[in-house]
């Protein structure tokens, strides 16, 4: 993965993002628990979409943060890169 620093995010918005995360693996290893525990298919999937949602719900934020703050920075530059790099993150998150 390349990295190239471009813009800066703000505090808040990374210690969100952060949290989002944190909660996400956090759910994600009581599932995993579950399934040690050899508990019902049913209950397990109900949370793997919990889990999903959430996953989901954070690269919303993500992308939400993307468009106003780095994309509209950028934009101001005409820099196409930038574009066709989001172009391509979407492009693989919605596989």
């Amino acid at each position: 993965m390349q990295n190239t620093k471009k813009h800066q995010h703000s505090q808040k918005h990374i210690k969100a993002i952060s949290n989002r995360l944190s909660r996400t693996i956090g759910h994600l290893e009581a599932v995993k628990n579950m399934v040690k525990r050899d508990e019902d298919c049913s209950k397990i999937l109900i949370q793997l979409a919990a889990i999903k949602a959430a996953v989901n719900n954070t690269a919303k934020a993500v992308l939400k943060e993307h468009l106003a703050h780095c994309i509209h920075h950028t934009c101001s530059k005409e820099n196409k890169q930038s574009i066709e790099d989001l172009n391509k993150a979407i492009d693989m998150f919605v596989k």
